[in-house]
Parts: structure tokens; C-alpha cells; sequence
């Protein structure tokens, strides 16, 4: 794989994630004199057009002096799809990642972020939007609709990321983990009571689990995290209801039908908008949560696409990255000595990402970064080792959603290109006037979501989306002209892209965010499937 180009230089997608074979959608610009004619033969274009192309063109209609054409807008800039590297930090240099000593200022060790450096990277506390820090755009702007997605909020570490054998007990005590179906229609009373699971780690088995052991879920929402959720949906009532005006009262049943929320498979996201709905609605009345099948969510993402697999392979195998983990090598076998983690296993050394889970999981809840079992006292992960390991996590998350090169756009189209175009369908809804009763959507989902989506904004600064992560989409109606706009929020701040159609996201002309997502995956994502073969 060539390795990435300076920063500011255009590259093309990769041919097969190519519309046309171009990077750049040029449009004419629409005169008049061909307004009128265009009108003029209106219907029956419409026609030929619905009958030959139905599955590409969503909809014709004047709007802000041209001409929407499934998300391309005649007379408008031309729109660009290519790829443009992020900006050069220390997190993109991997000499400085292997050399340096600590994390930039970045936090790992706690929920709390002080007020006057909010906005700071936390990796157990993403900064989001809230009214302390919240910039209002100016009056003649109004908000008619908000989707936002985010990471679900801090958790026990998954299984597969424990050492062999762990110095310490991991206890959930103060969460309760409710799993319980009721039948509706209740009839006669006959419905079902709350019931939860309480793990009983302490009763004689003569089979005892390698790894994490103690009353937790590996993984689950904790405590620590739950709370974190409820303040999160407390935020965003202040800012859509109380500063904005968008969303109803909590004493209005109206919420219920202007609002929806959406979670992957994955328990976890439904542990975590449970505790957001409280803190947004203060309700404990049941409130549905639309999710897709297991097979195909693209929330995830978990649909089927080789394509990506292949992309993902190939990015892994690159030159640049088996140098990058030889350079770690002496980082990743430090770490073996004190885990007990045989180097064999090619899980925790494919990369960083096993050790960085384990470890950032015990901080981000106080607990002691682990010694090895049974020996010297002083043989334990270091402060040093654990910064070391979550340098190398934010290159590894650069590399493969930005820096790697326009692969990493092909891959994240491909594997993400179905939700960014339900996306782009929603907020052509609202801007066409159809399905307008919802205006405000919010998903939970995990890092690998949050990822892709940055790498296709093109982020201009790449980070790992740490825990409770927040990409907010704003669509602001101007009243003298009646345009739409959007402006985009990542970590409650405007967001920056590479991509110059897109540059700095603060009151983007909608239709230059729809050609672009639109021009990648296609009006309801119709371009996907072929990018996914």
C-alpha cells in the first residue's frame, strides 16, 4: 500500500467506490431561460426518469435556485467525493507515538473533565453538547430537526480482553440488569414482573472461568457509566428543549411522538439509552426502541460486505502497519511479562487494541493497573506502559479510518454507507416537508460506528472515539430565504473536515451534505450493495 499523500492533496476514491470513475461531481449551473424550459418539460422527464432510474432518483423539486437530483444540487458547487488526508499531530506520527512519554493531556482516569477544560479528550467521558459551553447560532437561524449518534457510555471490558488470569475481582453490585419480555395486550391482569439478572460468581462449580471474574457482565454498562448516561441525556434537554425550543416539556406526552431512539443488538446501548431517557424525560413509563435485525443492522454496522472485509485485511497488511507493530514489539512484549499473556496469542497482538481495553476499563473506574499474580510485587504495568499503550490506539484509529489513505474512505462507505444514507433520507424529509412529525432522532451505538462516520466527514483531527463519543447533526431553517443548513457538532464543538466541499461544518447548505453522502452511498443506500461485492 503507497503511503498516504501530504496533507491538502486530493485523492480519488478507489475505483471500485468511484461513482462513474470520477472523485468530483460537476454540475451545470442552471440558467433561467433552461429553468423555464426544464419546467416546462417537467413532467415528462418525470416520467421517463421514474420509470428508468426509480432506484436512483429520489425526488425533483425547486429549491435554493436549482435543482435537487438525488442529492446533487444543480447550480451549486460542484460537490467532492475524494479523499483528503487529516491534519499532521503527534497522533498520526508514529515516531512520536513510540518515543513520547504520557498522552497529550488526553484523560483515561476519570468521568470528570473540569469546567474550564472542557472539550478536552476523555476517553471515559467524551465531551457532548451541553449548555455550559453550547454556542447558539444566531436567531434568524431556527432548529427544525437534530439526529444525533453516540458511543454508549463506560463499561466493564469484554471477556476476550482479560489476561489469563486476573489479580483482582471486577463486582457490579450497585447495577441491577433487568431482562424481561411482557405480553401485550395485558388481559386480565396477566402480564410479567420486572426481573434482573443477579450473577452468582460465589456458589460451588468445579469449572472456573480463566480471565475476568467477580458479579459484572464482561461487558457491561457499570455504575460509573449508567450515571454518566442519565447526565448526558440531562444535557441535551437543556440545550433541545430549554435553550432551542425543538423538543416539548417533560410534563407533555408530546415527546413520545416527536422523538424516536434507536440501539444496535448489543445489550450495552439499551443499558445506556435507559438511563439517558431518565435523565432527558425523567419517565419510567416503557419507551420503544427501533432496532434492525441482527443480520443486517447498520447501526453496528453488522450487514454483510466483503468488499469492506477485504478492505479492512488489506489495511491491516499494509507495510506501514506490520512496521508500526514492530516498532511496538518491545511495548507489547513488556506487556506479555506482566500479563501473563502468551505471546501466541495472536488476538491481543494483532494490535493494541485487547491491552488498551483492559487496561483503560480499570482507570476509567479507579481501579489499580494489574500486577502479575503470584509474583514480585514490584513486576506490574506501569504508568508509563499504560500511556504508551493508549498512544499506539489513537495512531492504530488514525491510521485505519483516515491516515492509511482513500482505502479508508472505500472501507467506511461500504461498511457504514447504509446508515449514512437513512441519514441523508431523514433530513431530505424534513427539508422536502415529508415525515416531519419526528425532529429529533437519537442513536447509541459503539466506537466502530463513531469511527466510520469520521472517516467519512473526513475528520480533520482523527481520534478513537472514547466513551460516550457524540456526533450531533443540526438542521437549521433560515427565515428570510427559507434555506437549510446544517452545522455539525463532534465532542459539542463544530467539526472540521478535511474534504474542502465540506471544511468546517457550521451552517453547511444541506444540499452539499446530501451530494456528498448521497454521492458516495447512493439515495437510500442503493449504491452500497455493489460497493460491498
Amino acid at each position: 500500500m503507497a503511503p498516504p499523500p501530504e496533507p491538502g492533496r486530493p485523492v480519488a476514491p478507489s475505483s471500485r467506490f468511484a461513482s462513474a470513475g470520477a472523485s468530483r461531481v460537476r454540475l451545470p449551473v442552471v440558467t433561467k431561460t433552461t429553468a423555464v424550459v426544464l419546467l416546462g418539460a417537467l413532467p415528462l422527464f418525470l416520467s421517463v426518469m421514474w420509470l428508468s432510474c426509480r432506484p436512483v432518483w429520489s425526488s425533483v423539486l425547486r429549491h435554493g435556485g436549482g435543482l435537487l437530483l438525488s442529492g446533487a444540487v444543480v447550480g451549486a458547487d460542484a460537490v467532492d467525493l475524494g479523499w483528503y488526508p487529516p491534519a499532521r499531530s503527534w497522533i498520526n506520527n508514529l515516531t512520536a507515538v513510540i518515543n513520547d512519554e504520557g498522552v497529550r493531556g488526553f484523560v483515561f482516569n476519570s468521568s470528570e473533565t473540569p469546567v474550564d477544560i472542557y472539550g478536552t479528550y476523555n476517553w471515559c467521558n467524551m465531551p457532548h453538547v451541553r449548555d455550559t459551553e453550547y454556542i447558539k447560532p444566531d436567531d434568524k437561524y431556527q432548529l427544525v430537526y437534530v439526529e444525533l449518534i453516540h458511543r454508549h457510555h463506560k463499561r466493564t471490558p469484554y471477556q476476550d480482553n482479560s489476561f489469563p488470569v486476573e489479580p483482582y475481582a471486577w463486582d457490579c453490585d450497585d447495577v441491577q440488569q433487568y431482562h424481561h419480555s411482557t405480553p401485550v395486550p395485558v388481559k386480565d391482569n396477566q402480564t410479567a414482573s420486572p426481573a434482573y439478572w443477579k450473577p452468582s460468581p460465589h456458589l460451588p462449580n468445579p469449572f472456573t472461568p480463566s480471565g475476568w471474574r467477580g458479579t459484572c457482565s464482561f461487558p457491561q454498562i457499570t455504575g460509573p457509566g449508567l450515571l454518566d448516561s442519565w447526565q448526558h441525556g440531562t444535557d441535551l434537554y437543556a440545550i433541545y428543549h430549554t435553550l432551542h425550543g425543538l423538543l416539548p416539556s417533560r410534563s407533555s406526552p408530546a415527546w413520545r411522538s416527536v422523538t424516536a431512539y434507536h440501539v444496535t443488538n448489543n445489550p450495552i446501548t439499551t443499558q445506556v439509552i435507559s438511563s439517558i431517557l431518565h435523565g432527558t424525560w425523567r419517565t419510567t413509563i416503557p419507551v420503544p426502541l427501533l432496532i434492525q435485525p441482527p443480520q443486517t443492522d447498520p447501526l453496528e454496522p453488522r450487514y454483510l460486505c466483503p468488499a469492506a472485509s477485504r478492505l479492512r485485511t488489506a489495511l491491516e497488511s499494509s507495510p506501514l502497519w506490520k512496521s508500526h507493530l514492530t516498532a511496538a514489539s518491545p511495548l507489547f512484549t513488556t506487556l506479555d511479562s506482566l500479563s501473563g499473556v502468551p505471546p501466541s496469542d495472536t488476538s491481543f497482538h494483532v494490535s493494541i487494541d485487547h491491552y488498551y481495553d483492559n487496561l483503560s476499563a480499570r482507570e476509567c473506574h479507579s481501579k489499580p493497573l494489574p500486577c502479575l499474580l503470584g509474583s514480585d510485587p514490584a513486576k506490574c504495568i506501569t504508568r508509563d506502559l499504560a500511556d504508551a499503550a493508549y498512544r499506539l490506539g489513537q495512531w492504530e484509529y488514525d491510521y485505519l479510518y483516515r491516515s492509511a489513505g482513500p482505502e479508508t474512505l472505500a472501507f467506511a462507505v461500504a461498511s457504514f454507507g447504509v446508515w449514512i444514507a437513512q441519514l441523508a433520507g431523514n433530513l431530505r424529509a424534513m427539508v422536502e416537508g415529508r415525515g416531519r412529525e419526528v425532529v429529533y432522532r437519537h442513536h447509541v451505538a459503539h466506537d466502530g460506528s463513531l469511527s466510520r462516520l469520521l472517516g467519512i466527514l473526513q475528520a480533520e483531527e482523527m481520534v478513537w472515539p472514547g466513551m460516550g463519543a457524540e456526533v450531533v447533526f443540526e438542521l437549521y431553517r433560515e427565515g428570510e430565504r427559507g434555506e437549510y443548513y446544517v452545522r455539525l457538532l463532534f465532542g459539542g464543538r463544530v467539526l472540521k473536515s478535511s474534504n474542502p466541499s465540506l471544511g468546517r461544518m457550521e451552517m453547511l447548505r444541506v444540499e452539499v451534505l446530501l451530494g456528498y453522502f448521497e454521492g458516495l452511498a447512493g439515495v437510500d443506500g442503493v449504491l452500497v450493495v455493489g460497493k460491498c461485492k
